[in-house]
């Protein structure tokens, strides 16, 4: 997320820090990560700081959750006004350990409308050592009275290349052998979630074991091989029907996923019009 953190690491080399922010983006593209790298640059002892050593007390108490003054609360869970007013409660004690208190206060839009009025209060006039991180899924659903106090930052989905890039590192760190088409089939289905593609990962290490192949990958998923999509492909240009029911045929008899590999088929297809009308590059995700 290059815009998210070179905007975030301007801002405390300039020593403007704001009082709330507001992450917003897909599942696992790295909100509540990036909250707790933020609370580690506030909190460092040599901040804050752009570059957060992570070997200080602060930076190791934030990394294993043990920091009392960095909050994490779920409002999926603590979405009353109850929670709220308890909050706004602690929030005017001055932080114990740190430089500054920091709320993060994940699955925002979960709240109910009485607990987002009495979070307002808050957010409109904070003490000067507290930080507020609001992360959400889905910022449609905040009012705009909140939305107006916070600064937005838009987390995107991440690249197949970088996830490709990112898992091959890890299993290079763990001394596992990996087929780069492995990868690219992983991070093609996580939809660019991280956490979706190391969950994707983990399950086909534990099928694979040290080794991860792309047929070990494909039989995980239940996905077919590209190769019988140009056949199938090629049938269809070539209208030989017998062939294009063979083909079909031959994938349900595998026990694959009929709707999987129809997805999949139309995914193949609409690149394949991509590449026949000079698209560009990037939005063909192979």
């Amino acid at each position: 997320q290059k815009a998210v953190v070179t905007t975030l690491k301007n801002q405390i080399n300039s020593g403007k820090i704001g009082h709330a922010y507001l992450f917003c983006g897909m599942r696992g593209t790295g909100k509540t990560s990036t909250a707790r790298v933020f609370a580690k640059a506030l909190n460092c002892v040599n901040g804050p700081t752009s570059a957060p050593c992570g070997e200080c007390s602060s930076c190791r108490a934030i990394a294993n959750g043990s920091m009392i003054d960095v909050i994490e609360m779920d409002a999926a869970s603590n979405r009353g006004i109850d929670d709220i007013r308890d909050l706004r409660e602690k929030v005017n004690f001055p932080p114990s350990e740190g430089r500054y208190k920091i709320y993060i206060i994940d699955e925002v839009h979960m709240l109910t409308t009485e607990a987002f009025n009495a979070l307002l209060k808050t957010l409109e006039e904070p003490p000067k050592h507290v930080v507020f991180i609001l992360a959400t899924t889905e910022p449609s659903k905040l009012p705009q009275t909140i939305l107006s106090r916070c600064m937005r930052f838009d987390f995107t989905r991440v690249l197949t290349s970088e996830l490709v890039k990112h898992m091959k590192k890890i299993a290079v760190e763990n001394g596992i052998e990996v087929e780069d088409r492995a990868l690219a089939l992983i991070a093609k289905n996580s939809q660019g979630s991280v956490r979706d593609a190391l969950s994707l990962l983990d399950k086909a290490l534990a099928f694979g074991g040290k080794k991860l192949s792309y047929k070990d990958v494909l039989t995980l998923l239940g996905a077919v091989d590209t190769g019988l999509l140009y056949e199938l492909s090629r049938a269809v240009l070539e209208e030989t029907r017998a062939k294009i029911l063979q083909i079909v045929d031959e994938v349900i008899l595998q026990g694959k996923d009929a709707g999987r590999f129809l997805a999949d088929l139309t995914e193949h297809f609409r690149n394949l019009l991509m590449v026949c009308i000079g698209a560009d590059r990037n939005l063909i995700d192979v």
